[in-house]
């Protein structure tokens, strides 16, 4: 299984902060959803092996822990991801993972537990950084963990934890928009057959 983490931290906690339709005012959701969209979408069809987790830390409820995992009973279309989101953060209740349509999962998590647990699960992590090792040379395995941050990056304070669980790896030495990295992540382990 691929896992991509999306950390935004203004990315919005609830359904109503979705509801104005302008995604830049909503903590930059545009750029969440664009990484969604490259990290389970394919032409014509989606990919089952991606489970695609929004850690977010705006307003007016963080931090929130969104886990979705495409399926074909998921009827959802790229257009539609916004209404998604919306829709699962309305429907968030206290105290609980709660899953809201098929492998869509809402919950209060931090960004560290998050990565802690899937850790637990044997994911080997990365942290993707321009000052990493080349992703072309560094080994991974089927069941793998690929963090990124939204247009400011990861949290400082979070970051030194990370670096003891995590590798960092580089897509190349150009600095490339969140869903580009998902892309290029995507191409990279597609080749490898992983």
């Amino acid at each position: 299984m691929r896992h991509f983490v999306y950390f935004s931290k203004d990315g919005v906690t609830s359904g109503k902060a979705l509801s104005g339709g302008n995604l830049m005012r909503a903590g930059r959701m545009d750029i969440a959803i664009h990484s969604f969209i490259q990290g389970v979408y394919l032409s014509h069809g989606f990919r089952e092996d991606v489970k695609f987790h929004f850690v977010l830390y705006g307003m007016p409820d963080p931090p929130k822990h969104i886990e979705i995992q495409v399926t074909p009973e998921l009827e959802i279309s790229k257009k539609d991801i916004g209404n998604l989101l919306k829709k699962i953060l309305y429907k968030y209740k206290i105290g609980e993972k709660a899953e809201i349509f098929p492998k869509c999962f809402v919950e209060k998590k931090s960004f560290l537990k998050v990565i802690e647990e899937l850790e637990k699960n044997e994911s080997s992590i990365f942290i993707l950084d321009k000052k990493g090792e080349d992703i072309r040379k560094v080994e991974i395995k089927d069941n793998c963990v690929f963090i990124i941050g939204d247009h400011d990056g990861l949290p400082k304070k979070e970051l030194k934890r990370l670096k003891q669980i995590a590798t960092k790896v580089s897509i190349g030495d150009k600095m490339y928009f969140a869903s580009q990295t998902v892309a290029v992540v995507n191409n990279e382990l597609d080749y490898r057959n992983i």
